[in-house]
């Protein structure tokens, strides 16, 4: 796919938050930093949260949210780092922390959720009322992988709870246009799954439907998109690609050249410049060449 280089050199970028004036915010997993990448391609690192942070959105009140896994190992190749999914030395457990672009100050919202530790938030999505869903990858520890999960909290540290744990890798989080369905990857499997909502921050069923199965041997799906007509935009990887799943059922690879294509986001007046972080490789890139976003409901 056709595409262009915004910024290189990034410690493994995730979660792009695409803003107001044109800049793009991600976070960097292995720099425990939050970075903002203005349109010519400057970089600053506007926060150090620490811990792993993975995932991000725009809230009801003009914050930054991000899932913070709390620190996951990587082995390098070269120039470039693979994680591996353990803990890292002085591991505590993940959390949800919230960023202030105003002031620059942030804080954490949440550690554990019904009691249980949070242990490695992931992605996230904030509904029209203003409630975020996001997932947890679960980590080794010791040998041992937690269990993935989903939850709902809200966005003023008021309230949280789990929704759904089970032996997946819940990864890459979204909402279909009319907010009925809860669109999740599940990494492992390749799979995308859909959960139907009964009420905001209730599911109908814990069982989710399957919608698409990345094709060939040993490939995981990541972050995802939702088109504006209800698309699927999924980072694909090992090889790394875009995963479209069309609204009609067709599934089509828009392969890149890295192989942890991670996460999407669009923007622009029109919502057709998509953003990427192919993160073995540590860049951010766009292309005009997919669809028409969904815009979030919230921005900054």
């Amino acid at each position: 796919m056709d595409h262009e280089i915004v910024a290189e050199g990034l410690a493994f970028p995730e979660g792009p938050v695409v803003m107001n004036d044109g800049s793009v915010i991600v976070v960097e997993v292995f720099g425990g930093c939050l970075t903002r990448i203005a349109p010519d391609g400057t970089i600053e690192r506007i926060a150090q949260l620490g811990g792993g942070p993975n995932g991000a959105a725009t809230g009801p009140n003009g914050c930054i949210y991000v899932c913070n896994n709390g620190g996951i190992a990587a082995r390098r190749e070269g120039d470039q780092v693979i994680p591996t999914g353990t803990e890292t030395p002085g591991y505590a457990g993940g959390s949800i922390q919230r960023f202030d672009p105003r002031d620059g100050s942030f804080s954490t919202l949440y550690t554990h959720s019904g009691g249980t530790l949070l242990h490695s938030p992931n992605d996230i999505v904030f509904d029209r009322t203003g409630g975020m869903w996001f997932t947890d990858f679960g980590k080794l520890i010791a040998g041992a992988r937690t269990t993935a999960s989903i939850h709902y909290a809200a966005a003023d540290g008021s309230g949280i709870r789990c929704l759904v744990r089970g032996p997946h890798a819940f990864n890459g989080i979204g909402l279909s246009p009319d907010e009925s369905g809860l669109i999740v990857a599940d990494t492992w499997s390749a799979r995308l799954l859909r959960f139907e909502i009964a009420a905001p921050g209730q599911l109908a069923s814990t069982e989710p439907a399957i919608i698409a199965t990345a094709s060939g041997k040993g490939r995981g799906l990541d972050s995802l998109a939702i088109g504006a007509d209800g698309a699927v935009y999924v980072g694909a990887l090992l090889p790394g690609a875009i995963m479209v799943v069309h609204a009609d059922g067709r599934v089509e690879d828009q392969s890149l050249p890295d192989p942890y294509v991670t996460n999407i986001a669009f923007g622009g007046s029109d919502m057709r410049t998509a953003y990427l972080t192919l993160s073995q490789t540590g860049k951010l890139v766009r292309t005009r060449h997919l669809g028409e976003g969904l815009r979030p409901n919230f921005a900054a």
